[in-house]
C-alpha cells in the first residue's frame, strides 16, 4: 500500500489497540493505519457502517450524532458520499427491467420551509419549499424501478418517466396505474406509449370532518378506473402497492416524518437520503412477503446484499 500523502512505498510498523496494521512511509515518514474507509471520508468503516444502519432506520441527524460521538456535518458528508454511490449502483444494476405491472405515485415533503412560508416571503428559489418524490415500483418484484426528486409539475413528471423509460424500455408491453394527478394524462402516452397500458385509479372522497381538517384525510367513498391508452385490463388497475411503499418511506425516513423539525433544509442533502433509502431497500431489506430482497426478486442480484457492499468495503 502507497502513502496517503506523498504516495510513496510504505512498511509494516506494528499494529494499533484494534488490531489493524499499522504503516509507516518510507519517504515521509507518515503513519497510518490500514482500515477500511469509505472513499472520500477518514471515519473507520465501523462508525460509518453506524452512521449509515442509523440514518436507514429513520434516526435524525441529530440523533445519529449523539448516538455515534460524531458531528453532524462529519454525519452530511457520509451522507453525501454514500448518497452518490447509491445513486452509481442504481445506474449500473437497474436497467434492462421485465416488470410487468408498474404502480407510480408522488409523495409530499419539504425543504427548508413550507410553500405557504416561501410564497409570503416571496422567495424565488427553486430548492426551497414543496418537495415530491415520484416513485415507481413494480407491483411483483416490489422493486422501486425509477424515482425523481423534484416540483408537482407536468415537466417534473417527464423527467420521471424518462427515468422510468430507461430502465424498462427492452421489456415486454406492461401495465401501468396511478392516481390521478393530470400530470400523468399527456406524458405517459408521450413516454411510455408504445410499452405500456396505462389507467389511472380515481378515489371519491366524502365531505371532510371538520375536526380533523389538518392531518386527517376525508373518508374515501369510493373509487373509480379510467383507462388512458392502451388496453388496460381493469380489474388489476391498483395502486395499492405504491400506497404501501409510500409509508415504508415515511416510517423509515426522518426527513418524511410530520410534525418534526427534522425535514431536509438542503435539497441536495434530500436526494442523498433517498438515494440511499431505495438502495437499502432495494438491495438490503428483506421484504417479508418475498422472503427475500426486491433486486434477488427481480432477477438483478443473487444474494442479500449488507450495507457494506453498498459502500464499497470489507470489514
Amino acid at each position: 500500500m502507497n502513502c496517503i500523502d506523498c504516495g510513496s512505498k510504505t512498511k509494516k510498523n506494528g499494529k494499533d489497540g484494534n488490531g489493524y496494521q499499522r504503516l509507516m512511509c518510507k519517504s515521509c515518514g507518515k503513519t497510518f493505519t490500514d482500515k477500511p474507509k469509505l472513499q472520500g471520508s477518514n471515519l473507520p468503516a465501523d462508525k460509518v457502517l453506524l452512521i449509515v444502519n442509523l440514518l436507514v432506520e429513520g434516526n435524525s441527524v441529530r440523533s445519529t450524532e449523539r448516538i455515534t460521538g460524531v458531528h453532524r456535518d462529519t454525519i452530511l458528508s457520509v451522507l453525501e458520499l454514500v448518497g452518490k454511490r447509491c445513486m452509481e449502483i442504481e445506474k449500473k444494476h437497474i436497467r434492462n427491467l421485465n416488470v410487468g405491472h408498474i404502480q407510480a405515485d408522488e409523495i409530499w415533503a419539504f425543504v427548508g420551509m413550507k410553500q405557504k412560508t416561501k410564497n409570503r416571503k416571496e422567495i424565488k428559489s427553486s430548492r426551497l419549499g414543496d418537495a415530491y418524490t415520484f416513485v415507481a415500483i413494480d407491483q411483483h418484484s416490489k422493486l422501486i424501478a425509477a424515482w425523481h426528486l423534484g416540483k408537482r409539475t407536468e415537466q417534473d413528471t417527464l423527467v420521471f418517466l424518462e427515468k422510468l423509460y430507461a430502465v424498462t424500455k427492452d421489456s415486454d408491453r406492461y401495465q401501468m396505474s396511478t392516481d390521478a394527478f393530470k400530470g400523468y394524462d399527456h406524458t405517459v402516452n408521450e413516454v411510455l406509449g408504445t410499452i405500456t397500458d396505462y389507467a389511472q385509479l380515481i378515489k371519491l372522497y366524502g365531505v371532510p370532518n371538520p375536526k380533523e381538517t389538518r392531518y386527517s384525510p376525508a373518508e374515501c367513498i369510493g373509487i373509480k378506473k379510467r383507462a388512458v391508452h392502451g388496453d388496460p385490463d381493469m380489474d388489476k388497475v391498483c395502486t395499492s402497492h405504491i400506497e404501501r411503499q409510500n409509508l415504508t418511506m415515511r416510517m423509515s425516513m426522518r426527513r418524511l416524518t410530520r410534525l418534526t423539525n427534522g425535514f431536509s433544509k438542503k435539497w441536495e442533502n434530500l436526494r442523498y437520503a433517498l438515494a440511499l433509502q431505495f438502495a437499502y431497500y432495494n438491495f438490503c431489506r428483506i421484504h417479508k412477503t418475498l422472503r427475500c430482497t426486491p433486486a434477488m426478486e427481480a432477477g438483478i442480484t443473487k444474494t442479500v446484499w449488507e450495507l457494506k457492499d453498498i459502500l464499497g468495503f470489507s470489514l
